[in-house]
């Protein structure tokens, strides 16, 4: 566990923002009636923060990336909120939102329908592809409303992204296996290896196998599973799930910093994997590491991002980081649907930390804009992190929408329900590197003419500048 910061200057000024914020809490979370109250509240306004549904604006994606200077957030992040609202949907019946998810989740598909589309392609990783691949599985599994039929299917996008990551050009030698962090080899990252990537595809396996009944899909996910076990992102001793390493040293000098959705996102696929199989080396593998995960993440049964919360406000949690307890609760939530004997783990954590997420929604000149720190229950801005709040909106919008769970019927498959059109051999060899095209005739015609173009600008503005300038002695 990291070491508390403690310096005065941070101190007083989580204490001044702490203070600042006590405030009458805006949502009642104490039954059925007023969860639905307030998740509808909570999903407006999560909505704000989004544009792509507005003229002029592209379907899909959150003001960002950092680089552009436009915002905070990097394309996964949009995939995840759509899943967060499939989930809202679900619970609350509420579908307020679903055509603007549904033209999010359509636009971004890109030309192979894999979710690359090309203008992403400098932050490009697997773990940023396979968000909007879990997003369009949890649509099929949720039964959300199918596009139409002329445009790709929830469960044929979800297919397509698994697929281009099994296909051997993902995978290499180095570590012996595992899927790399980036995936065009000019990305930074491109030579680290790490959990959330292959957890996500681990994940990923095990509800297409129970959702399609093909043990394909199980056995590259029990293999996937062997490879982080083997690899020691899961610790062997503890069960701490780990970050990742660099292939530099053959993933030998592991960053044991620990994440939430880490965690879930291999909790989640273990109980996929025990649902399906009933084999009792997958229940000790989800109960073990479901223990370990409420023992560092919930240290008072409220949802704790340990890698940075204990700054309280100190900016320690990056935008990313600020978005992981939503997941967390989302995915801990269904597992205690699709392995019932772990409800009772569960579900009173998943209770607490909604009652805590709500009581801290205090700020704004609403009167009830959410913060992250929950334990503490009081609102600290999330401008002192420096972030809009999309993170911190989508976390406790999870966790009082998640406290629905018990009466909501769990993930459906092919023969229980699911209508989702698929297509086992969508996507494929996709491994991020655009082909150059062969120079033509009408290329090279039309790189003389721009040559002569410029080299006539060049000659004028260096007229202009030495005989008509003013400014020029």
């Amino acid at each position: 566990m990291v070491a508390p910061i403690s310096s005065p200057a941070l101190v007083a000024m989580a204490s001044s923002v702490f203070f600042a914020g006590i405030a009458k809490a805006q949502y009642n979370v104490d039954t059925r009636d007023n969860i639905i109250a307030s998740s509808k509240s909570l999903a407006f306004d999560l909505m704000k923060f989004y544009r792509g549904n507005q003229s002029g604006q592209i379907p899909g994606l959150l003001p960002g990336p950092p680089a552009s200077g436009t915002g905070d957030y990097y394309w996964w992040e949009a995939g995840a909120m759509m899943g967060t609202y499939m989930d809202y949907w679900k619970l609350t019946g509420d579908a307020t939102y679903n055509d603007v998810v549904t033209q999010g989740m359509l636009f971004q598909v890109g030309p192979q329908e894999d979710y690359m589309p090309p203008n992403q392609t400098l932050s490009l990783g697997n773990d940023d592809q396979g968000f909007w691949g879990l997003s369009a599985l949890l649509a099929a599994e949720n039964k959300f409303p199918d596009p139409p039929a002329d445009q790709p299917q929830w469960l044929e996008l979800a297919q397509a992204v698994w697929n281009t990551q099994a296909d051997p050009s993902r995978h290499d030698e180095t570590c012996n296996s595992g899927l790399r962090w980036q995936i065009p080899r000019t990305n930074a990252g491109y030579d680290y290896k790490n959990t959330i990537a292959n957890g996500i595809f681990f994940n990923m396996g095990a509800r297409l196998a129970r959702y399609t009944g093909n043990n394909t899909y199980a056995d590259r996910a029990s293999a996937t599973w062997d490879w982080l076990w083997n690899v020691r992102f899961i610790d062997n001793d503890n069960w701490a799930v780990y970050d990742g390493a660099s292939v530099n040293e053959n993933c030998t000098k592991i960053q044991k910093i620990q994440y939430s959705y880490n965690a879930a996102v291999m909790i989640q696929g273990a109980a996929f994997m025990y649902n399906r199989t009933s084999d009792d080396k997958w229940k000790t593998r989800l109960d073990s590491l479901l223990d370990a995960c409420l023992k560092t993440f919930f240290p008072k049964q409220i949802a704790y991002e340990v890698s940075c919360e204990f700054a309280l406000g100190g900016s320690v949690c990056k935008t990313d980081m600020l978005s992981y307890k939503g997941y967390l609760l989302r995915w801990l939530a269904v597992v205690a649907q699709i392995a019932p004997h772990t409800a009772s783990k569960i579900l009173e954590p998943l209770r607490k930390s909604g009652q805590a997420a709500a009581a801290q929604c205090t700020g704004g000149s609403s009167g009830r804009q959410c913060g992250f720190y929950w334990s503490e229950g009081k609102f600290i801005d999330p401008s002192v992190d420096k972030t809009t709040g999309v993170g911190e909106a989508m976390d406790v919008l999870a966790a009082v929408s998640s406290m629905l769970m018990e009466d909501v019927a769990p993930p459906v498959t092919h023969d229980s329900g699911g209508t989702s059109r698929g297509n086992p051999n969508a996507g494929g060899k996709d491994n991020g590197e655009r082909a150059v095209q062969p120079v033509t005739a009408g290329d090279r015609a039309g790189a003389a003419i721009l040559t002569v173009l410029l080299l006539g600008g060049a000659v004028s503005l260096f007229v202009w500048m030495n005989f008509f300038d003013p400014k020029v002695a």
